[in-house]
């Protein structure tokens, strides 16, 4: 009868540990993701997505389908000329794990811009474990009016 308990035990918090470190995989994407942002790297950011065409990121009224189509939606926005990236802070991030292999992760953003302009706002992503590590499949952004 010890044994079984304790194998119960062990079985129970097997999950709790795996979905601990889980989340705290999901979160590197994110400092990895905000370090990037920060340095000015916009295909490194873009690593933290699924490249995939499959890969669906919404703004506002707008949705951008697949990874090359993102990236050139955020360059556009704030790589081309006339625009620039800021400083890049991500806050009140609450990390849900819907499984062993996928994460929806809520959040605040704000960038910190030279002209002195603030936007920020809210996001929510879904996140899958992939061969390649923890990727955003899905984004969600929004901005403050």
């Amino acid at each position: 009868m010890h044994y079984l308990l304790v194998l119960l035990a062990l079985c129970t918090a097997v999950p709790s540990a795996y979905a601990a470190d889980s989340e705290s995989a999901v979160k590197e994407v994110l400092t990895a993701q905000q370090a990037a942002w920060n340095r000015h790297d916009l295909d490194a950011f873009m690593s933290g997505y699924w490249n995939s065409p499959e890969l669906t990121f919404f703004s506002g009224a707008k949705e951008t389908g697949g990874w090359q189509a993102t990236l050139e939606r955020y360059r556009a926005t704030y790589a081309s000329p006339g625009h620039a990236m800021g400083t890049l802070d991500f806050s009140d991030l609450r990390v849900e794990m819907l499984g062993p292999e996928a994460a929806f992760v809520r959040g605040s953003w704000h960038l910190t811009m030279a002209e002195g302009k603030n936007p920020h706002g809210k996001f929510t992503l879904i996140f899958r474990k992939l061969p390649e590590g923890w990727k955003i499949i899905h984004d969600h952004t929004s901005a403050a009016e």
